[in-house]
């Protein structure tokens, strides 16, 4: 397997990996966003601008040239970054370079009120989904001020304060002042891949500045907040607290931590105590959620509206547990085992091996973060699992619950 990391003129860092005998390539194009969007909702409506047409092609014309070639191509707005990727036959690799060039330097941001309106029947339906309702509101609350808690309802508030040139200017800044990354993985040659892009991307502005423009989140106090929706027959609960992040020495003790509580479906620790044990849950998980500028982790369950204190109790006990008695070097193992797996199965392609590797690049990481991982993870300790349950899970949380 040969790899390599290399700059295009514009200091684009380019990472090539060489996997031999696969049919088709994948490309992926991330631009860090460095400064919070002026209006909620102006990136998510941008994102989704990106496929209404080119000066070169209509939405139709894009369409059909993408269908003819059968290059998957998308266009996805995460906290941290934009991404445009593409998966295509290794010789038509050309082509969907020539078309991501087209869309990242042309976009024309057409059908704008069209689009707006899409985007705002969609956000209302998705609302009324309970589960989507109360971790709306619990990130809302958890990110409150920041750019990170611009969610579904942050939007739905300010989606008519927004205007084409909103948009067009919000890309405007995205594409002079963000850091970029380009990760390819296929079976093509170097040379040809470098060229390639090179020539047709090799003049896009490039940044160094990295998140000047947005703080790091804060919680200084509890939020107990509760939600009433009338028609609901069951209760949803989440819990969580803001932990440290990629960057920092707990991360990978964390990483095991959310395993073993909540995170590894039938065999995690809430799930036997409080589902099959005490019967109170329909779902019930742990979720340990990593950003450039914050993490949280939280604890999620779906309940009888009459299980929501003995639920809450339930969390506090699994916690105390989890606090005061170091787990076992089985259960680690376990964990340890569950994660490596679960890994390797997410990195069998060469679409989620590119997707992987940008996403650590762009936000400071390396695109080498996820191989260098599963090294600390092999050293994590059963005590500092417990240490980081003694000083993460404190009394400074937000919880939030929707109840009928």
């Amino acid at each position: 397997m040969e790899s390599k990391i290399v700059n295009l003129d514009n200091g684009i860092e380019l990472y090539y990996k060489k996997n031999a005998d696969t049919p088709r390539v994948a490309l992926c194009f991330n631009c860090s966003i460095n400064e919070p969007e002026n209006i909620p909702g102006i990136h998510s409506l941008m994102t989704r601008l990106f496929m209404q047409g080119t000066t070169t092609y209509s939405a139709e014309e894009l369409a059909e040239e993408l269908d003819k070639y059968a290059i998957e191509f998308a266009v996805e707005l995460k906290h941290d970054y934009l991404r445009f990727k593409f998966v295509a036959l290794n010789e038509d690799f050309p082509k969907a370079v020539e078309i991501m060039t087209d869309i990242v330097k042309n976009t024309t941001f057409d059908d704008f009120n069209k689009e707006r309106e899409k985007m705002r029947g969609e956000i209302i339906a998705e609302l009324d989904a309970s589960r989507t309702k109360v971790l709306e509101n619990y990130y809302k609350n958890l990110y409150e001020g920041h750019y990170y808690g611009h969610t579904y309802t942050k939007i739905l508030e300010n989606i008519d304060k927004i205007n084409k040139d909103d948009v067009i200017n919000a890309y405007k800044k995205i594409i002079s002042n963000s850091k970029k990354v380009m990760s390819f993985v296929g079976d093509l040659q170097f040379e040809d891949v470098f060229k390639e892009l090179n020539e047709k991307l090799g003049d896009v502005e490039n940044s160094k500045d990295e998140k000047i423009g947005l703080s790091t989140p804060q919680l200084n106090e509890k939020k107990e907040l509760e939600i009433i929706k009338p028609d609901l027959n069951q209760a949803h609960i989440v819990q969580g607290w803001f932990v440290p992040g990629f960057n920092e020495e707990d991360y990978h003790a964390l990483l095991l931590l959310n395993i073993i509580l909540g995170a590894s479906g039938l065999s995690s620790r809430l799930f036997l105590e409080l589902r099959d044990k005490k019967g109170l849950a329909y779902v019930v998980r742990s979720s340990y959620e990593t950003l450039s500028l914050a993490a949280n982790f939280s604890i999620y369950i779906a309940t009888e509206p009459k299980n929501i204190e003995v639920s809450l109790q339930g969390f506090k006990e699994e916690i105390d547990k989890v606090k005061n008695i170091p787990v076992s070097l089985e259960e680690l193992d376990n964990a340890r085992n569950n994660i490596l797996g679960k890994w390797a199965f997410l990195q069998e392609n060469n679409n989620q091996q590119a997707t992987l590797s940008a996403h650590y690049a762009v936000i400071g990481l390396g695109f080498d973060f996820n191989e260098k991982t599963k090294q600390r993870i092999k050293e994590v300790t059963p005590e500092q699992i417990q240490s980081c349950a003694q000083k993460y899970f404190n009394d400074k949380y937000v919880l939030s619950i929707l109840k009928p």
